[in-house]
């Protein structure tokens, strides 16, 4: 079962998250996947995961932070996201890993970033903004663009973007500076993007404009598209691969580098 923790925010307020320790011994401090829930105004939970206990089986840290934005820890701690997501968000997340190497939850030099949809968002301007912290990023079906994503976005999140960036055209340049597209030239860590060809909420495009200005920017960057996939996961034999293309992914680019 993960701990529930906590570390100073670049302000000095406190952020939480989940820590799940390696089910096994190790001599050294354990390597560190930071699992960034989507949303964003989403929540780590303590409830069965998966993908926690499979890295954490197999010698990972997994931190999940909450950062500032996420639900469950009060409003005005939701409510902070306002007019911040893609600032904010990655400001907690960079100051939970260096939190963990400081109280020696992890071994630094060995720290790996994923997340989903709008997690992933975060997950990539990470790589972009604080990428001396990190040695790969996994995105899956993660957002891009903002621009796009405020086009495209499903009813249920109609104007959701309204509140978290700003209202278009007079916050445009906001929504420039919060796309990892627009960064991709700085992210040098390798990454790996998973991707749904039906996705309906981030479509196949988003991801296909990050691989194009990575690779253009010389980064390294893996790539693959699921036939029939949409915003997540359905089919077994996706699952699995997502699981076992990932942890090789994560060992060839964190483990043995």
């Amino acid at each position: 079962e993960p701990a529930p923790v906590h570390w100073p925010g670049d302000d000095g307020t406190p952020v939480h998250g989940l820590l799940w320790r390696p089910t096994r011994e190790t001599k050294t401090a354990p390597p560190l996947l930071v699992d960034v829930h989507g949303g964003p105004t989403g929540q780590a939970t303590v409830t069965w995961k998966p993908w926690p206990q499979y890295f954490a089986s197999r010698g990972w840290a997994v931190l999940a932070p909450n950062g500032r934005g996420s639900t469950g820890y009060g409003r005005a701690y939701t409510q902070a996201l306002a007019g911040e997501w893609g600032r904010l968000g990655v400001a907690d997340v960079a100051a939970g890993i260096r939190h963990a190497a400081a109280q020696g939850w992890c071994d630094p030099a060995r720290v790996a970033v994923t997340g989903g949809s709008g997690g992933a968002l975060t997950v990539l301007l990470l790589c972009a903004h604080h990428g001396g912290l990190v040695r790969a990023a996994l995105s899956m079906y993660g957002v891009t663009d903002l621009f796009g994503l405020a086009e495209t976005t499903h009813r249920f999140e109609s104007r959701y973007l309204d509140r978290l960036v700003g209202v278009l055209p007079d916050a445009a340049d906001r929504y420039r500076d919060r796309s990892p597209v627009t960064h991709a030239a700085a992210i040098r860590v390798p990454v790996l993007v998973l991707q749904g060809d039906t996705d309906p909420v981030v479509p196949l495009a988003q991801a296909e404009r990050l691989i194009g200005a990575i690779r253009a920017a010389g980064g390294t960057i893996e790539t693959r598209v699921y036939e029939g996939e949409g915003h997540g996961w359905s089919r077994p034999d996706t699952i699995a691969d997502v699981y076992e293309r990932s942890e090789s992914f994560l060992r060839r680019a964190v483990l043995d580098a």
